[in-house]
């Protein structure tokens, strides 16, 4: 199943190729946004229905990527 099928939003959040990009865990994800691990999670896999600007902003400057990479039309 590709993404697009998994994903009714369109949109896939590359947040695990990220974290695996840089060698962090998404503990460390959290202590650095100040956002649960349960809500990174829901990003992780494709589940979020929005999510704020001040946490897409965070997670970007956490993961030094611009929004672009963190997500992506799931065609």
């Amino acid at each position: 199943m590709s993404p697009a099928d998994e994903d009714p939003t369109g949109v896939h959040c590359r947040l695990d190729e990220l974290l695996a990009e840089r060698g962090m865990t998404l503990t460390r994800l959290s202590e650095l946004v100040g956002v649960s691990i349960v809500n990174l999670s829901i990003l992780k896999n494709d589940k979020a229905r929005a999510i704020r600007f001040s946490t897409l902003i965070a997670v970007c400057q956490a993961l030094d990527c611009e929004i672009g990479e963190l997500l992506v039309r799931a065609d």
